[in-house]
């Protein structure tokens, strides 16, 4: 008889990949990166555990975006104060937090509860091309434009 094996935290051997994201479209790059950093692409995968990898993006600033979301998308947010209503176009977003742009990106594809929580913990987000993670000797994640 055949049994499903739920995995542990101890069984999991987490890898480090990289991804240039130069020239690579936004929402393409981070629904590859959310399934990464989730491990559905592992045969160990389990729903409640942690089973994903680290992914480092770099050149999160050279991102392109199809059609005219960069005049178009509007990202919003509260101050919380009367009037405090915050509004910034995603070509704005690009140019001044590159890098809060692709987590908020991949946080979107991710599940809403504690453990997308650390699982975004994972995602390490650079503006150009200089890591200090190279010590982790990550590997490379192609992914199609």
């Amino acid at each position: 008889m055949n049994r499903t094996i739920s995995a542990k935290r101890e069984d999991v051997k987490r890898e480090w990949y990289v991804v240039d994201a130069e020239g690579k479209t936004l929402g393409r790059i981070a629904a590859k990166i959310a399934v990464v950093l989730r491990g559905k692409n592992k045969a160990i995968f389990t729903p409640h555990v942690d089973t994903g990898d680290f992914v480092i993006v770099v050149n999160a600033e050279k991102l392109k975006v199809t059609g005219n979301k960069k005049e178009d998308k509007m990202y919003y947010h509260h101050t919380g104060y009367p009037d405090g209503l915050r509004t910034k176009s995603l070509g704005k977003f690009l140019q001044e937090k590159p890098e809060d742009l692709v987590r908020n990106s991949v946080w979107g594809m991710l599940p809403k509860n504690k453990l997308s929580r650390a699982i975004l913990k994972k995602l390490k987000v650079y503006r150009n091309t200089n890591h200090p993670h190279s010590a982790q000797m990550p590997k490379t994640l192609e992914i199609g434009e």
